[in-house]
């Protein structure tokens, strides 16, 4: 297949975990191309030769695919060099008609780069790609938290201890002090004087379910799960706090505010979307784009004016978990995602359900970062249900502080 060249100089790399093959098709003045191939190692002396190699070489454009994660210390090596590099999907590659499997990789990526048939897949800038691994590796925590948290649970039901019958959190404060103190051998008499008085259920009911038969392997179990539940949660709090405290321009933070206007966003939610996305919305031209990349848009499947079931595409997978979370949050939240939510729960299901409500969040939340304009929604007015709902609250507070007398809150 002839391919019509746009660049004149381009450098295709196929990277591995163990080297790099580059290839490069040069354009010389008299209308000559010329090829050139060389292979890297994947150390840091390597990263800097194949840098000093692609200058000299002054491309119009490096192209390499994103594969795993591979690709990324070669591509900061090579964005510190000041060079235009193009990563692209795997997968856009393969699809493109051609010799795929006549040339070699490099050279292929090269003549596609040539002929201008690629398109650059979103990558962030460096701060936001360092500040990803803080995001990640936080989502990571959360799900082992989540998992000790279940397992302390069927620990206690082995034990014959129905704590979670009767109490809404079995990780709240005064469920894990009556934990404790069974652990550390008193009575259901003794472990029920640790309940708060704020627990709604009877206090005969909490004290009938900590009777159980806790043996010195449950004790054992239980002890190391708490330590263990308790440390996920320190180290939760480290990645919150560093990562808050790397969002300090003034940008960042104005952007922090928007998303959390958003129904179910709160700051730590929306830290984590911005170092996904990024605060520039220009790298996606449409709300379809950031829609489609975040792998909440369903495949498009239509044939004779048939439109079959198509599944959602891949995309970035942190981006889609977080919207979902946010959408799940939403849904009980009086606002038009509640609505959409449940007008499409009874004929689609739940999931269905919340992937089209994420899908319209993320769309919204691009038009509000490009904008800079808060969330609003057309069928609820937000302002004064916050006020409705504690309006109660914030007048005994201020009882509470002298600012109003208790007669004038009463009659408030």
């Amino acid at each position: 297949m002839e391919l019509r060249p746009i660049h004149r100089r381009v450098i295709g790399l196929d990277v591995h975990r163990a080297q790099v093959t580059a290839c490069a098709l040069i354009e010389d003045p008299d209308g000559q191309v010329r090829i050139e191939r060389r292979q890297f190692g994947a150390f840091k002396r390597d990263r800097a030769a194949l840098a000093d190699w692609c200058a000299h070489l002054r491309p119009d454009v490096v192209v390499m695919e994103s594969t795993g994660i591979y690709w990324k210390s070669p591509y900061a090596a090579l964005e510190r060099a000041g060079l235009a590099v193009l990563v692209v999907n795997a997968h856009h590659v393969k699809n493109v008609p051609g010799r795929k499997t006549d040339v070699a990789d490099a050279e292929w990526l090269a003549s596609l780069a040539r002929a201008g048939l690629l398109k650059r897949s979103f990558v962030p800038q460096r701060k936001y790609r360092e500040l990803r691994l803080i995001a990640r590796q936080r989502q990571k925590i959360t799900g082992m938290l989540a998992a000790e948290k279940n397992r302390l649970a069927k620990v206690l039901a082995d034990a014959g201890i129905g704590l979670g019958v009767v109490v809404s959190d079995l990780n709240g404060k005064s469920a894990r002090a009556m934990v404790r103190a069974l652990i550390a051998g008193a009575t259901p008499e003794a472990a029920l004087s640790q309940a708060s008085r704020q627990l709604k259920a009877p206090r005969e009911a909490i004290g009938a379910s900590l009777d159980g038969e806790i043996s010195e392997a449950h004790r054992f179990v239980l002890s190391e799960l708490i330590a263990h539940i308790e440390d996920l949660e320190a180290k939760i709090s480290r990645f919150d706090a560093y990562l808050l405290a790397h969002l300090e321009q003034p940008a960042e933070r104005q952007a922090l505010a928007l998303l959390q206007t958003v129904p179910g966003v709160d700051l730590i939610g929306a830290a984590m979307l911005l170092v996904e996305i990024g605060i520039d919305m220009t790298a996606f031209r449409r709300p379809d784009d950031i829609a489609s990349w975040s792998g909440l848009c369903p495949a498009n499947n239509k044939s004779a004016d048939k439109r079959k079931r198509g599944k959602p595409l891949k995309g970035n997978t942190y981006v889609r978990r977080l919207l979902c979370e946010f959408a799940n949050a939403a849904a009980r939240t009086a606002c038009v995602i509640q609505a959409k939510y449940r007008s499409l729960t009874l004929r689609r299901g739940h999931k269905r359900a919340i992937m089209a409500c994420a899908h319209k969040m993320i769309r919204a939340m691009h038009a509000m970062l490009r904008r800079g304009e808060p969330w609003r929604d057309g069928t609820v007015d937000l302002d004064a249900l916050i006020v409705k709902r504690n309006a109660p609250r914030w007048i005994k507070a201020l009882a509470r502080h002298g600012y109003l007398s208790a007669t004038a809150a009463t009659t408030r």
